[in-house]
């Protein structure tokens, strides 16, 4: 009750200080144009898939390291698990989880993590690295809320995350330079330097993260390196290349519940990409070639080396007809070397994927839109897969529009399910199919701006590790039946302030971990000469979580409902130079993400950020 009461107080101080602003004659132009929902630059008002877009600014005013935890505060029916002030983790104990619409798995398989488009997955268990993702290096981020496996294939079952990384636009050097320190030890440093000359363009990063972690033997700390180039050939083409690497060690004493079992992952994980994009006046694409490598070394006697590598071909062509017409090429070969000497087990295996998409919209009558696609992907264990989506939006005004899809989505089970833990090599694919509609809404001379989405997902052939009997083994006995709403608002009340709020309601068929079934997250941003101050809440009702108390009959639970406010206050005394103090949980609250990991009560940081 408190909580709740907490939250009420909030929005009504929030709402009152917002309309008590004069309204400005100026219009605040939101920017829609995204690239993840087609792969080439259109309205967001004409895909039909549910796609949210953030900006740099905004991910700045969190105060966030990392970027994933980021998405909670402006991206509804998304949820990301946490066990620590930094890191992650891997493993049955890891965090980085990634749930959208009540779909997820352990390692996170379901939803698929771009970098400019390139996949960030490795070979062996198919799921990103979730501590690599900084803030320093990004420019905005989109994310379809949903299956886009029509576009990008097997792990963008649930949907798709793109990480769009900044990219010098004018002439000359621009130095960022910051760090900050706050408790726990939790210290971070970074650099990044940007140039640009005529047609040549450049960017790099350095990133430095440690932390001595809420409890004993729970250090962590990062070191995150990036580059980029860029060049105009001429008009029509350019080419970016780009290097990242990550490395990164963490110690766990395991759930409190337990007897401490100290557990130690040392990973090394990098990617490699070159891109050459063309844009004409009536056809768009792009050929991209990456290469994903990594090293993952734990105390528990595994060791993995592992890669994936990749060609994407896609062009776009507008006809004068009012059709754009999609068509791609993929090409993946992704697997490694794994050795688990503990139970003696040993897998060398690579698998290949290729495939050929065609995806069209039509506009008729200047309001709607009706769009169709497919996709044929041929896995070489699995045989294969046909992807069918189908779609329209309607433009009933230049500030109303609604949407309407129905869309699949499928994961090929990764080479650690097939012949690793709990395996089963006669494992085959998960299916869902997603149906949705939205409406989107401009007001107030589009400084209101509101979505509501409702959906309804049906999946089947989901793996579970099953047990007894024993050994467990993982097999396709799994179906779900999820339905929910989601609704998202960003107000800009005045030049100074902005609020932006997302509601998530979720009814699950069945318990699934890190879904809780409804989430709040509020944020407001105001600003006053050189303060700024941003303060958000987060309130999650019924979060299921994996209690392993007894490893011979785990049980799934919820934890208690919580509720957490964030505050971040800055100062620029000089326009190159900002200071602040960033606190978090500041009801201190006691909460738990993962089962036998209490969360850290009330911490703050204090840090500087230098632009030259």
């Amino acid at each position: 009750m408190k909580q709740k009461i907490y939250l009420t107080i909030i929005l009504a101080l929030l709402f009152q200080s917002g309309f008590s602003q004069k309204v400005l004659k100026d219009s605040v132009q939101l920017n829609d144009v995204v690239v993840t929902g087609s792969k080439t630059g259109i309205s967001r008002k004409v895909v039909p898939l549910s796609v949210s877009q953030i900006s740099q600014k905004e991910i700045e005013s969190t105060g966030q390291m990392n970027i994933l935890p980021a998405l909670n505060t402006f991206v509804p029916g998304i949820f990301v698990t946490e066990r620590n002030i930094l890191g992650f983790g891997v493993s049955s104990t890891g965090a980085g989880a990634i749930t959208m619409r009540g779909i997820s798995s352990s390692p996170n398989t379901d939803v698929l993590v771009l970098v400019d488009g390139n996949p960030q997955y490795q070979g062996i268990f198919g799921h990103p690295l979730a501590d690599a993702y900084v803030s320093s290096d990004v420019e905005k981020v989109e994310i379809i809320r949903g299956p886009a496996s029509i576009l990008y294939g097997s792990n963008a079952m649930a949907g798709v995350i793109n990480i769009i990384t900044k990219k010098q636009k004018e002439d000359g050097f621009k130095i960022n330079l910051g760090g900050s320190y706050g408790s726990f030890n939790t210290q971070k440093y970074f650099g990044t330097i940007g140039y640009k000359k005529d047609k040549l363009s450049a960017f790099a990063s350095v990133n430095h993260d440690q932390s001595d972690g809420i409890r004993a033997n729970t250090d962590f700390n990062i070191t995150n390196g990036y580059a980029k180039v860029g060049y105009e050939l001429s008009k029509q083409f350019s080419a970016i290349g780009d290097f990242s690497i990550a490395k990164f060690n963490a110690n766990d004493n395991g759930p409190v519940n337990l007897p401490a079992v100290p557990f130690n992952t040392d990973i090394t994980r990098g990617k490699t990409s070159l891109s050459i994009d063309n844009k004409f006046e009536n056809s768009e694409g792009g050929f991209k070639i990456y290469h994903n490598f990594g090293t993952h070394i734990l105390s528990s006697h595994f060791y993995s080396n592992d890669n994936n590598t990749g060609i994407m071909l896609f062009q776009t062509f507008k006809l004068k007809s009012g059709t754009n017409i999609t068509t791609g090429f993929e090409y993946k070969n992704f697997g490694g070397i794994a050795n688990d000497s503990a139970i003696n087990k040993y897998v060398n295996k690579s698998i290949n994927e290729l495939a050929v998409y065609a995806y069209a919209q039509q506009t008729l009558f200047e309001k709607l839109t009706v769009s169709a696609g497919l996709r044929l992907e041929n896995n070489s264990i699995f045989g294969n897969e046909l992807i069918p989506i189908g779609g329209l939006t309607y433009n009933l005004s230049d500030v109303t529009t609604f949407k309407a899809s129905v869309s699949k989505g499928f994961r090929s089970p990764t080479i650690m399910e097939l012949y690793l833990y709990a395996p089963n090599p006669a494992l085959q694919p998960e299916r869902m199919v997603n149906y949705e509609i939205s409406w989107l809404q401009s007001l107030l001379n589009n400084k209101l701006n509101l979505e509501l989405t409702a959906f309804k997902v049906k999946g089947d052939n989901l793996i579970q590790v099953v047990a007894p009997p024993f050994p467990a083994k993982r097999q396709n006995v799994g179906s779900f039946d999820n339905q929910g709403i989601e609704f998202s608002v960003k107000y800009a009340v005045c030049k100074n302030l902005f609020l932006h709020a997302n509601y998530s309601y979720l009814n699950l068929s069945k318990p699934v971990i890190a879904a809780p079934r409804q989430q709040v997250n509020i944020s407001a941003n105001y600003t006053y000469k050189i303060w700024n101050l941003n303060v958000s809440t987060q309130y999650i009702e019924k979060l299921y979580v994996y209690n392993a108390s007894n490893p011979f009959a785990p049980t799934i639970q919820t934890t208690p409902d919580y509720f957490l406010l964030n505050a971040r206050l800055s100062a620029r005394p000089l326009k190159q130079l900002e200071i602040f103090v960033d606190g978090n949980n500041m009801t201190n609250t006691q909460y738990q993400i993962n089962w036998g990991y209490p969360m850290a009560g009330i911490n703050f940081n204090i840090g500087f950020n230098v632009k030259l």
